[in-house]
C-alpha cells in the first residue's frame, strides 16, 4: 500500500499541515520537529506527490530546462551549473534535449506543463517567437539563457556574443593576419559571433572570404568546412570557429592534411570548456563564465516563480583566454583598431 502524507503525520505524531509545511519549507516549525518529519519521511520511504501539490496550487519545485545538445560540452557543463544552483535554492531540474528541432521543443513543453512544471529555462534553439510568447500569455515563468531575443521582453542572460566574435578576430589581426576563415552554424549566437567577426574585418579593411555556414556544431562539421578552407588556392592563415568543437575539428582537419597549427595556421575556438586545455595543442578560445550564466539564470527564475513581474536581460562579458594555437604571423604591415 502506498504511503501518504497521513501515514507520516500519524507516525510522526503531527498534524498533517505540519508535514506539508515540513515538506514545502514554509510556516514556522521547530528544528527538533522538522527532523523527526525527515526521519519518519525516510523510515516510511514517503515520496511527496508533485502532481498533487500543482493540483492544489502549490509549487512543484521544478524546473524544465531544454539543452539542444547534451553532447556539446558547453551545454553541459551549463546544465550541471543550473542544476547545481537550483538545488541550492530546493528546485529540482529535468533537463530536455532538443538536438535544435522544432518537434522536439514542442513536445516537451507540451509533456512538462501536463506535469506543472513551476518554469522553464531555455536554451536550446527556438528560433521562433511564437512558443516562447505563448508560455508567457499562459503566464508561465519562462527565462533564456545562452542566447537572446533583444526585441522581445523576457528574461534573459547570456555573453555578449558579438563581442566575442570581434575580440577573437582583432586578436588574430593583432597577430598579423589578414586571411582570417570563420565556421559558423546558423543560429542566434554564432551569427551574433559572425557579426564581429565581419566588424572586425571590415574596419580593418580586410576581405571577408567566402564561406558556408556549418551544418552542425560538432567536430565532424569543423573538420569538413576545414576541408574546404584548405582546399582553396590561398587558404586563410588563420580561422575562428564559433565554438570549441567546431575549432578542434579545424585541428584535426588541419593535422590530417599536414598543416601545422599554429605554425601554419591559427585557430581560435569559442566557449572554453574543459575539452579546450585538453586538446593537442591547447585551445585559443574565448571563455564564457559558463558557471555565472547557470547561476544568474536560476535566480532569475526562481524570482519569477515567487511571483516577481519585472523582466531582467543579464548580458555578460567574454574574455580571451590564449593557448597554443595560435602563434604570430611575419607581416611587414600590421593593421589593428581595437575598439569596439
Amino acid at each position: 500500500m502506498k504511503i501518504t502524507i497521513y501515514d507520516v503525520a500519524k507516525e510522526a505524531n503531527v498534524s498533517i499541515a505540519t508535514v506539508s509545511k515540513v515538506i514545502n519549507k514554509n510556516g514556522r516549525i521547530s528544528e527538533k520537529t522538522k527532523r523527526k518529519v525527515y526521519r519518519v519521511m525516510e523510515e516510511l520511504n514517503y515520496q511527496p506527490s508533485l502532481i498533487a501539490s500543482a493540483l492544489m496550487g502549490k509549487q512543484t519545485k521544478t524546473i524544465g530546462l531544454f539543452i539542444p545538445d547534451l553532447a556539446n560540452p558547453f551545454f553541459s557543463e551549463l546544465a550541471r551549473s543550473i542544476e547545481d544552483r537550483a538545488n541550492e535554492l530546493g528546485y529540482n531540474v529535468v533537463i530536455c534535449n532538443t538536438d535544435y528541432l522544432i518537434e522536439k521543443e514542442n513536445k516537451y513543453i507540451s509533456l512538462l506543463k501536463q506535469k506543472s512544471v513551476d518554469g522553464f529555462i531555455l536554451a536550446s534553439g527556438f528560433e521562433k517567437l511564437k512558443q516562447v510568447e505563448e508560455l508567457m500569455n499562459e503566464d508561465i515563468p519562462v527565462a533564456i539563457v545562452a542566447r537572446d531575443f533583444p526585441m522581445f521582453p523576457v528574461n534573459a542572460v547570456a555573453v555578449d556574443d558579438f563581442m566575442g566574435g570581434y575580440e577573437a578576430t582583432a586578436y588574430l589581426i593583432n597577430l598579423g593576419h589578414k586571411d582570417i576563415g570563420i565556421i559558423a552554424r546558423d543560429v542566434w549566437s554564432n551569427r551574433e559571433r559572425l557579426r564581429g567577426y565581419k566588424e572586425a574585418m571590415e574596419v580593418n579593411g580586410l576581405q571577408i572570404p567566402d564561406f558556408k555556414f556549418a551544418e552542425d556544431t560538432t567536430i565532424a562539421a569543423g573538420e569538413e568546412v576545414t576541408n574546404e578552407f584548405l582546399k582553396r588556392k590561398n587558404p586563410p592563415t588563420a580561422l575562428f570557429a564559433c565554438n570549441d568543437l567546431l575549432a578542434i575539428g579545424a585541428i584535426q582537419a588541419a593535422k590530417a592534411q599536414n598543416v601545422k597549427v599554429p605554425d601554419q595556421l591559427s585557430v581560435v575556438g569559442f566557449d572554453n570548456t574543459m575539452i579546450a586545455g585538453i586538446v593537442d595543442p591547447p585551445l585559443t578560445t574565448i571563455a564564457q563564465p559558463i558557471q555565472r550564466m547557470g547561476q544568474e539564470v536560476v535566480n532569475l527564475m526562481v524570482k519569477m516563480i515567487k511571483g516577481d513581474k519585472e523582466k531582467t536581460r543579464i548580458t555578460l562579458l567574454p574574455e580571451l583566454v590564449v593557448r597554443e594555437s595560435t602563434k604570430e604571423k611575419d607581416n611587414n604591415e600590421r593593421i589593428i583598431h581595437l575598439n569596439l
